[in-house]
């Protein structure tokens, strides 16, 4: 089942731009602020609500923390959204 931190974190256009950036590897908060005219505590609000809907893990190498993508969720969510497809399909 998806869950509502999912939909929570997905509403947010600096969240998904977030997503899009992670998709190229692993990003610092820095790394990531780069790509917006926000503050770096903003944009590690933004990255605990992704954290919190499971979309996103960190890992403390050294000074810094590294965000990447949680996939699995991603993977979870199409499945659950291609049932839909699928009973549209059968009707």
């Amino acid at each position: 089942m998806v869950s509502n931190n999912l939909y929570k974190a997905l509403s947010d256009e600096n969240r998904r731009k977030m997503l899009d950036i992670l998709l190229d590897g692993d990003k610092t908060v820095g790394e990531i602020a780069a790509h917006f005219e926000m503050s770096k505590p903003g944009i590690s609000q933004h990255l605990a609500v992704l954290k919190n809907a499971d979309l996103v893990y960190s890992q403390k190498k050294g000074q810094y923390v590294y965000y990447s993508l949680n996939t699995t969720v991603f993977q979870e969510m199409m499945k659950w959204i291609m049932r839909f497809q699928i009973k549209e399909g059968k009707t």
